[in-house]
C-alpha cells in the first residue's frame, strides 16, 4: 500500500513540477517586455522567484524522492527503459537549473536574451516530458 501513496505523491509533484518549468519561461517573455526597475519588472522578480521557491523546487525535490523509492522498490533501476527515464530526468533537472538561474539574471536585471529565447526554452520541458511518459508506460525496452 506504501508504493501505491508514494506513486500518487510522485504523479503529484511531477504535475506541479511541470507547471511550474511550463510557466516560468512564459514569466521570462513578459518580464523581457517589461522596462528594467519598472513596477512591472520588480513584480515579475517576485512571482519568479516564489515560483521558483514555493513551487518548482520543492516539487523537484519531491518528484526525485519519490520517483527513487519508486524505482528501487519496482526493481526498476535495472531496467533499460529507467536508464534512458533517468537520463530524461536529469536533463529536466538541467532545465530547473537553467530556469533558477534565469531567476537570478532577471532578480539583478542582467537578462540579456530576448523574449524569443523564452519561447523556444519553453519547448524543452514539453519535449523532454512527452519522451519520459512514453518511456514509463510503453517501456520499450
Amino acid at each position: 500500500m506504501l508504493y501505491l501513496w508514494i506513486k500518487a505523491l510522485h504523479v503529484m509533484a511531477v504535475i506541479a513540477w511541470m507547471a511550474a518549468l511550463l510557466y516560468m519561461p512564459r514569466l521570462f517573455v513578459y518580464h523581457t517586455m517589461a522596462p528594467k526597475g519598472s513596477a512591472q519588472s520588480e513584480t515579475f522578480k517576485v512571482m519568479e522567484r516564489r515560483l521558483l521557491k514555493a513551487i518548482s523546487t520543492p516539487a523537484m525535490i519531491v518528484t526525485w524522492l519519490a520517483g527513487l523509492f519508486l524505482a528501487y522498490d519496482g526493481n526498476w533501476y535495472m531496467d533499460g527503459w529507467f536508464h534512458a527515464k533517468l537520463a530524461l530526468v536529469l536533463a529536466m533537472s538541467a532545465v530547473h537549473g537553467f530556469q533558477a538561474r534565469w531567476v537570478r539574471d532577471f532578480a539583478s536585471d542582467r537578462n540579456v536574451r530576448p523574449a524569443k529565447f523564452y519561447r523556444i526554452a519553453n519547448e524543452v520541458p514539453t519535449l523532454l516530458m512527452i519522451g519520459i511518459v512514453i518511456l514509463v508506460v510503453v517501456k520499450p525496452f
